[in-house]
């Protein structure tokens, strides 16, 4: 039980494909005795795709974390002044995102809950998914490495062939690279092996 009692900000970005995944983890920080909470893109809380519906989402995450569900800048901004979550981590954490953080955008949800976070000093974890992590969303991933209280969950090309810049975090790992972050620590490696994914995302 790593995280008895720790509240923790579990946001999401339209990487569909990745969503599935990344519930999986959702359930195993609740199962490690962590207080969950959902923060969701303005994108999550209202696509429907092939990989589920917008309501579909949202109605697992209210199941599974028995919080509401943060889905607006309004719900986003108490969390600074409230200093209530200890860490947040971003899975998917999509290049938009990324992008927009590097260069301190806020126009969501998901970015005010992290410039919240980043006010009180208070860790913050992103899982990337992207399309172009070696590509024009490089620059920002190398920014974001070296910007103090981000954390990143060890990441690899997860089809390194047919789409050559796509990045992708290991999602099992996102539980150890919280444990570390909240030591104010990065898990090492960042850089791991290819991950080759079965379905194209």
């Amino acid at each position: 039980m790593r995280f008895k009692g720790v509240k923790i900000g579990f946001a999401l970005t339209g990487s569909f494909c990745t969503l599935e995944e990344v519930m999986i983890q959702v359930q195993n920080l609740i199962n490690e005795g962590a207080n969950v909470y959902a923060i969701i893109s303005q994108t999550v809380a209202e696509t429907d795709t092939r990989y589920g519906t917008a309501v579909q989402w949202k109605g697992m995450l209210a199941e599974t974390t028995a919080n509401s569900i943060i889905d607006n800048i309004v719900a986003a901004e108490p969390i600074g002044p409230g200093k209530f979550l200890e860490t947040i981590v971003v899975a998917p954490c999509t290049g938009n995102t990324l992008a927009k953080l590097a260069n301190g955008i806020t126009d969501g949800p998901v970015l005010m809950s992290i410039k919240a976070q980043l006010r009180n000093q208070r860790p913050v974890v992103m899982a990337i998914s992207t399309n172009d992590g070696l590509g024009l969303n490089a620059k920002n991933i190398g920014l974001l490495l070296n910007t103090k209280n981000i954390y990143l969950v060890p990441f690899g090309q997860d089809n390194p062939f047919t789409k050559p810049n796509s990045l992708m975090a290991k999602m099992d790992l996102i539980s150890d690279t919280i444990f570390m972050a909240l030591q104010g620590k990065q898990i090492q490696p960042v850089l791991v092996t290819p991950i080759i994914r079965s379905v194209a995302g």
